[in-house]
């Protein structure tokens, strides 16, 4: 099911990312890095998905949370999902779910994105 509109795919499909917060939040100060954090995880999956309308799982932002506002996780695996808003009266056709993804016990440096099939 794909559909062309304005120049770009339009379909329902969920890819997992390893986001590399330590190089988005270089120069932040320490006060400010978990909120800088959720706005740059918004930034990465607006950019892949190309969704204006982003949402940020609960888990994911207590994951960024767990260790305080100055300790952020260096890397983050993220399951962003591009679904179909069933919403009547919403102005964006799509929407990206953001969740944070499980970590394989040998870390997350060099995994690459990872395209998921339907799962539901």
């Amino acid at each position: 099911m794909v559909e062309k509109t304005k120049g770009r795919k339009e379909e329902v499909v969920t890819r997992e990312y390893t986001i590399n917060l330590h190089k988005r939040l270089h120069g932040c100060t320490f006060k400010k890095k978990a909120p800088n954090a959720i706005k740059e995880i918004r930034k990465f999956a607006h950019k892949a998905m190309g969704t204006k309308d982003v949402r940020v799982d609960v888990k994911l932002n207590k994951h960024i949370w767990s260790r305080g506002i100055r300790s952020v996780p260096r890397r983050v695996r993220v399951r962003i999902a591009r679904r179909r808003n069933d919403d009547e009266d919403a102005k964006e056709e799509l929407y990206s779910l953001v969740t944070v993804a499980e970590i394989p016990p040998e870390g997350l440096k060099g995994l690459g994105t990872k395209i998921i099939e339907d799962e539901d």
